[in-house]
């Protein structure tokens, strides 16, 4: 009875260690599958991450646009002041001193609303372009977690932080890749393609 215990004991033991290689096999081998390393250490260059994704790449389109028609519109509003200036100006010699200096201060308070009107645009903008980040890194942030599980890492640094890592252990790409399937552009939903609606 004691021996059949025993074997039984030691039969257990021999099942639950095969059962554990069973289990452990098949996690490092669908990391490997889905080109992650396994390891406990993950790098990743978020400049990179933002910059290459679908997301990243719409929000640049965006900014340089936007961008783009704040300066149009700089451009086009110096060329109304400075012939605006030039005319003040002009009248100047014929004009009485102090009917002058009214017509100045008022086109000098222009200018400065103008400076005021501008800037505030330019802060909205950058304003806007960091908001879009921050949802960025919060969309991105369960992807990460994911490839951080399916690896087995603890962590995922900073790619720009590291002194010395094997290429292997960066997922910049994969990440990139996991982030256009699934959140694209930030806008379009992912049960449509981007640039749908």
């Amino acid at each position: 009875m004691k021996r059949h215990a025993a074997r039984l004991g030691t039969g257990l033991i021999a099942l639950l260690r095969v059962v554990a290689l069973l289990v452990a096999v098949p996690i490092g081998a669908s990391a490997q599958q889905l080109g992650l390393p396994d390891s406990v250490i993950l790098t990743i260059s978020s400049e990179r991450l933002f910059n290459d994704s679908a997301f990243g790449q719409r929000v640049a389109r965006e900014f340089e646009a936007a961008s783009g028609e704040l300066a149009k519109e700089n451009r086009r509003i110096e060329q109304e002041l400075t012939e605006e200036e030039q005319e003040l100006t002009d009248r100047r010699p014929e004009m009485d001193p102090a009917a002058f200096r009214e017509l100045a201060d008022a086109f000098d308070a222009k200018v400065k609303e103008f400076r005021r009107t501008q800037d505030a645009k330019a802060r909205a903008l950058v304003q806007k372009n960091e908001e879009e980040q921050v949802k960025f890194i919060q969309a991105a942030r369960p992807i990460l977690t994911d490839l951080m599980r399916e690896a087995g890492a603890g962590v995922v640094l900073e790619r720009s932080s590291v002194f010395l890592s094997v290429t292997a252990i960066d997922v910049t790409e994969v990440a990139i890749n996991r982030l256009n399937a699934t959140i694209q552009d930030g806008v379009a939903s992912p049960e449509e393609p981007a640039g749908q609606k």
